[in-house]
C-alpha cells in the first residue's frame, strides 16, 4: 500500500490547528481591530511587511459612520514592534478619480528601500482594477499616475480585479489578483507581470496567462477562490488563498508552482480552517496575508469573526515546514 504521506501529515496536525489558533483559552495572541471609523471593531485584508525598524499592516477599513470623511472603504495603517500589540498610525484614503469609490484589500512589498503597495479600487462593479502607490516612510503614499494599471482580459473573466498582490520572481514582478467569470458568479486568480525595473506604471503590466492560475474546484472552495498571497521558497512560490466566499465559512489553502503561472494544491482540505462553533473565528478564518520575517519564520495573518461579518479581526498563526510543505505550527 502506497502511503500519501502529505495526507498523514495533514492529519495528524488537524486535531492540533485549532489550538494554535485560539490558544488555550480560546483568543490568539493576536487578535487586532480598527474602531475609530466605525462604532463595532474591523479590519480585513490583512498584508504585512518589516520597514523602518517595525512592522506594518495595511489593511481594509470599511466606510466611515460619523465622520467628516469619504464614505466609501479605505486602507488603513498600523505598526507593531512585537507583531502581537498594534497600534492604528495612518489611514489612505480615495485621491484619485478612479478611487473615488472606495480602496481596499492592500499588498505591499518593500522594494529598494521603498514600500510598494498594490490595492483594488471598491465600488465599480466589473469595472473595478489594480492600482499602485509608493512610499518613502511606509505612510505617505504617492499614487501612480498611470492608475488603474490591470485589468485581465479574455473570454473567460468580466474584466474585474481584486485582492491585489505583487512578488518579485526573477528578473519581473508577478502581479495576482482575483477576477469572476463573465457571469460574476466564480471567483478566481489572474496573473500579469512586469519588468522589475519598470516603474510599474499601466503600460509595464501584460497579462501572462488567458485563463485563470487557479479556480475553485474542491468542495470547501464552493465558487470562490480570492485573496492570493505569495511568498518565495527556494525556486518556488506559494499561494496562500481563500477559498470560498465571506463567511460561507472562507477558509485558506495553499497551492505551489515553479513557473507562477501553473499552481498546484498542496492539500485537499483547508490548511487553515474556521473555528469551531463558539470561538472568536467560527464565522471564516479568510483573506491570508503571508509574511516572513527577517529571521525566516513565516507568519500567516488572516481576518475572521464569530457574527457573520458584523465585527472583523486580524490575527495570526506561525507556519511550519516539513517536505516543502507549510503546516499550521501548534502555539
Amino acid at each position: 500500500m502506497t502511503v500519501d504521506w502529505s495526507l498523514l501529515l495533514f492529519a495528524t496536525l488537524a486535531v492540533l490547528v485549532q489550538s494554535a489558533v485560539t490558544g488555550a483559552e480560546g483568543v490568539p495572541k493576536m487578535k487586532w481591530a480598527d474602531d475609530t471609523r466605525t462604532s463595532r471593531p474591523f479590519a480585513k485584508d490583512p498584508s504585512v511587511i518589516r520597514f523602518g525598524g517595525r512592522y506594518l499592516v495595511y489593511f481594509s477599513l470599511p466606510p466611515a459612520t460619523g465622520r467628516n470623511l469619504p464614505p466609501g472603504w479605505a486602507i488603513g495603517i498600523a505598526e507593531s514592534k512585537d507583531l502581537i500589540a498594534w497600534r492604528r498610525v495612518g489611514e489612505m484614503l480615495p485621491e484619485q478619480e478612479c478611487e473615488a469609490q472606495g480602496l481596499c484589500a492592500p499588498g505591499a512589498r518593500v522594494l529598494d528601500g521603498k514600500v510598494h503597495l498594490f490595492y483594488q479600487t471598491y465600488g465599480n462593479g466589473k469595472k473595478d482594477a489594480i492600482c499602485h502607490a509608493v512610499a518613502d516612510d511606509g505612510l505617505k503614499f504617492t499614487r501612480n499616475p498611470t492608475n488603474p494599471i490591470f485589468r485581465p482580459s479574455g473570454d473567460w473573466t468580466c474584466g474585474r480585479a481584486i485582492d491585489a498582490e505583487a512578488i518579485e520572481f526573477g528578473d519581473r514582478m508577478l502581479l495576482y489578483c482575483a477576477t469572476r467569470d463573465p457571469a460574476f458568479k466564480m471567483q478566481m486568480v489572474a496573473v500579469a507581470a512586469a519588468d522589475r525595473r519598470s516603474g510599474f506604471g499601466r503600460e509595464a503590466w501584460k497579462q501572462i496567462h488567458d485563463g485563470p492560475v487557479l479556480k475553485p474546484e474542491l468542495p470547501w472552495e464552493t465558487k470562490c477562490i480570492e485573496a492570493p498571497s505569495l511568498m518565495k521558497r527556494g525556486d518556488r512560490l506559494f499561494m496562500f488563498y481563500a477559498g470560498g466566499y465571506n463567511n460561507e465559512p472562507q477558509q485558506i489553502g495553499c497551492a505551489s508552482s515553479k513557473d507562477g503561472v501553473h499552481f498546484t494544491r498542496l492539500f485537499r482540505e483547508p490548511l487553515l480552517p474556521n473555528g469551531k462553533p463558539g470561538t472568536w473565528n467560527s464565522s471564516e478564518s479568510g483573506h491570508p496575508g503571508v509574511f516572513v520575517d527577517d529571521d525566516g519564520q513565516t507568519y500567516l495573518f488572516y481576518q475572521g469573526n464569530n457574527d457573520q461579518g458584523k465585527t472583523w479581526f486580524l490575527s495570526f498563526v506561525k507556519i511550519g515546514w516539513k517536505d516543502e510543505k507549510p503546516y499550521v505550527m501548534p502555539e
